[in-house]
């Protein structure tokens, strides 16, 4: 956990520094939706994928002249997730507040950069859990959830981004005991996202 907001802290203050220097530090607002699915580490489980959603407050830091910089975002999100356990459907309704910390390249393309500009990214995202743990007597979700996002996008008339990522989880998100007869279960998070955000 320290090396995580050290790690935000330091993105902060890069941002801040830099942005001195005439860079380019803008706010907006984002909201989307996400595609979740647990991968578990057995087969015991037949986990499905469930549409949920997400929204927040963004902020973008790119340096001048070279397209690269920061996206932070802190978002309100909800991922849900159901699968049979011993032919029993679960459903799993998990809310988080999240904190992914993107490296973005916005890249240029003459002429066109104010009306079309196209972008990658990539970064960890880091996860609160909000809603409650225990699922069942013998399941229950992880307190903290970090996950690694890959995603790219378009940005529209210098405001409006548009962009996917695809997520994979990085720790064990969920855990079970003694459901399987054979020890601790551990599920995974693996989950679609499509955004749109208006920076100003």
């Amino acid at each position: 956990m320290k090396r995580i907001i050290a790690t935000i802290l330091v993105g902060l203050a890069v941002i801040a520094g830099a942005s001195r220097a005439d860079a380019q530090l803008r706010f907006g607002v984002k909201a989307g939706v996400n595609v979740n699915s647990f991968h578990f580490d057995t087969d015991v489980f037949n986990a499905h994928n469930r549409a949920g959603f997400t929204g927040g407050v963004m902020m973008e830091f790119t340096a001048p002249m070279t397209g690269l910089g920061l996206d932070l975002s802190v978002m309100y999100t909800r991922r849900n997730a159901k699968w049979m356990e011993n032919n029993n459907l679960v459903n799993d309704n998990r809310d988080y507040l999240s904190v992914p910390l993107h490296l973005k390249w916005r890249i240029s393309i003459p002429v066109i950069n104010k009306v079309f500009r196209p972008y990658i990214l990539t970064g960890p995202d880091f996860a609160v859990l909000t809603s409650k743990r225990a699922i069942t007597d013998g399941i229950r979700n992880r307190k903290f959830d970090t996950s690694w996002d890959f995603g790219a996008g378009v940005e529209l008339f210098s405001h409006l981004q548009v962009g996917a990522s695809y997520g994979i989880g990085m720790t064990k998100a969920l855990k079970a005991f003694g459901v399987t007869g054979s020890g601790e279960v551990a599920g995974r998070n693996r989950y679609w996202t499509i955004t749109a955000a208006y920076l100003f």
